[in-house]
């Protein structure tokens, strides 16, 4: 690939890139350069981790190197109970790495990191301190205001979060960044204060979000709004069945996964979308790519359930690999333990 087929496959399903000039001028001088997406164990990962999951995969396909930084710091940070941490780090630990190989990601540019191994040591410490020299409340919270879990009453601890995940890109030793548009304003305030110690600014990649299936973000911590990994088929189809999709319009949950996640898969591996109906309704009909899809479910030539029919069957057969793996069942009693 040249360089103009990298930056349009990075591109691909992103929101935006800060700045395009600087990942061209990147591409140009360095060979392999690295990336980093972080996630802090705080709920349960669900089928909505597949789409940065692809992105980090087109970056591989571009050339890069990717760090995956599993924050065990921040999840605390973010109310994650203390006496649970290392379980639910253990758990994210297990399923991430298998949740890529689902989607066939080439994992030999792929490295997982734990944020405690390096963010507890002292010139991390210090550079977080004298980053929150220069940064004010009003502006770490609403760098953390999408992100942490702030509330009326908000902990110190929410404030702490942003100036750890900017100081992150320097430790991690990473060229750019890979993150949903709930971080874009902590990726903002790095690029502001990080050359104030002496450090380059990085480059940011932001994909956007996918609503969840009741017609807000895809959350960890909402059971109704996302597939579990360990969901049995049964609840996979009570779930997409009970998720807000309206003949005609294509801003919900399920068609956004269609469009970000399975239709990418699809295409990549140069397979098809098959819907299955009934003769009496026009019998089987198939895709290789998410606009035709959305053509005819605008144009209302495809029903929603059958949509969603198809659409479990799909989002199962990506649970499969990790449902297999019995040990996810075990760390997941430990790390997320019934009330």
């Amino acid at each position: 690939m040249n360089i103009n087929e990298r930056i349009e496959l990075i591109k691909r399903n992103t929101d935006e890139i800060i700045t395009e000039e600087e990942l061209k001028k990147l591409l140009e001088k360095k060979k392999k350069p690295v990336v980093y997406w972080g996630t802090a164990p705080t709920g349960k990962p669900h089928v909505g981790y597949f789409f940065p999951a692809l992105k980090m995969a087109d970056l591989i396909k571009a050339g890069f190197k990717v760090k995956v930084l599993l924050a065990d710091l921040h999840a605390a940070l973010d109310n994650t109970p203390w006496n649970i941490l290392e379980k639910r780090y253990e758990y994210y630990a297990k399923v991430i790495p298998l949740m890529i190989k689902s989607i066939g990601v080439d994992a030999t540019d792929l490295e997982f990191v734990k944020g405690s191994d390096f963010q507890l040591k002292p010139e991390y410490t210090h550079d977080v301190l004298e980053l929150s020299s220069l940064v004010s409340v009003h502006g770490a919270h609403k760098a953390a205001s999408e992100v942490v879990k702030l509330g009326d009453n908000p902990r110190l601890s929410g404030l702490i979060y942003p100036i750890m995940q900017v100081m992150d890109e320097q430790y991690l030793e990473v060229d750019a960044q890979l993150g949903g548009t709930d971080q874009r304003k902590i990726m903002v305030l790095a690029r502001e204060n990080l050359p104030k110690l002496g450090y380059e600014k990085r480059i940011e990649i932001i994909n956007p979000l996918i609503p969840g299936l009741i017609g807000k973000k895809m959350s960890a911590s909402d059971e109704k709004s996302k597939i579990d990994l360990l969901d049995s088929l049964e609840t996979v189809k009570q779930k997409i069945n009970s998720a807000e999709c309206v003949a005609g319009e294509v801003d919900n949950g399920v068609m956004a996964f269609l469009k970000y996640v399975l239709m990418v898969i699809k295409k990549d591996k140069k397979e098809k979308f098959v819907i299955k109906r009934p003769e009496k309704y026009g019998g089987n009909v198939d895709y290789v790519d998410y606009e035709s899809l959305e053509k005819d479910f605008k144009a209302k030539k495809i029903h929603p359930l059958d949509v969603k029919n198809a659409l479990a069957e799909e989002i199962y057969k990506l649970l499969e690999p990790i449902q297999k793996d019995k040990k996810t069942y075990e760390l997941a009693k430990i790390a997320y333990p019934e009330k």
